[in-house]
């Protein structure tokens, strides 16, 4: 008999981006009706929506919207409203009118931070729900170190990592995570990942957005069928 190999799902996503969270939770209720979900490994990545966004700038979600799409604001609201009626039907309370449009650099970096200490995918829930639902500036610092501890980050690391120098080449703990988010962009783009959500399953099958749970279904169910990775 040889051990059962996992499912292996890679995510992309951006902690700003309020169709990762739909899109987080489609994909958890197919896994709650996937014969095989003990098989699956799941696997969060960095990506920006908008890297040019400068750091250290914060602005209402709103009016960023409106900048980028030239529609007035009313308009705006009519169309995150949308946006909130469905992640309410997946469980979700957004708040949109309260969130800031910040750059997401260093909120990636904790993700890559809390992945050492197994705490990947709590921290990613995490920060989506701060941004989306509780209006959270997750560009600061303060910030970033209380919703890392809350989910048991070592504050001190958090603190080192975020003084750290992204831009030198020394062994420091900025640098180093600043690198992951880095690996993370270039290979969604190998993968094709020009938005998010995206989702590749077993290296092979790429679900792109936030599709309906049973489209997620449907695909572990291809995947799983075509990996072999059956006990023999």
């Amino acid at each position: 008999m040889h051990p059962v190999s996992a499912l292996r799902i890679d995510v992309w996503s951006d902690i700003v981006c309020p169709w990762c969270y739909i899109g987080k939770r489609r994909l958890e209720s197919a896994l709650g009706r996937f014969e095989h979900a003990d098989e699956v490994e799941v696997h969060w990545h960095s990506f920006q929506l908008d890297p040019s966004h400068p750091r250290g700038e914060r602005r209402p979600v709103f009016e960023t919207l409106a900048r980028k799409t030239g529609a007035p604001l009313a308009q705006v609201r009519g169309m995150t409203a949308q946006v909130t009626e469905l992640a309410a039907a997946e469980g979700l309370t957004y708040h949109l009118e309260h969130a800031v449009s910040v750059n997401t650099i260093d909120a990636h970096r904790l993700n890559h931070l809390a992945e050492t200490h197994g705490l990947g995918a709590a921290m990613h829930e995490r920060l989506l729900r701060a941004h989306l639902c509780e209006g959270e500036t997750v560009d600061d610092a303060d910030t970033l170190v209380r919703l890392g501890t809350e989910v048991g980050v070592p504050g001190e690391e958090i603190r080192r990592m975020l003084d750290g120098d992204d831009g030198g080449d020394g062994d420091d703990g900025g640098d180093t995570y600043a690198k992951a988010v880095q690996a993370d962009f270039d290979e969604g783009r190998r993968y094709g990942a020009s938005g998010v959500p995206y989702f590749v399953l077993d290296r092979a099958y790429a679900v792109s957005g936030a599709q309906p749970a049973d489209t997620f279904l449907s695909a572990l169910r291809t995947a799983h069928a075509n990996g072999d990775r059956a006990a023999r």
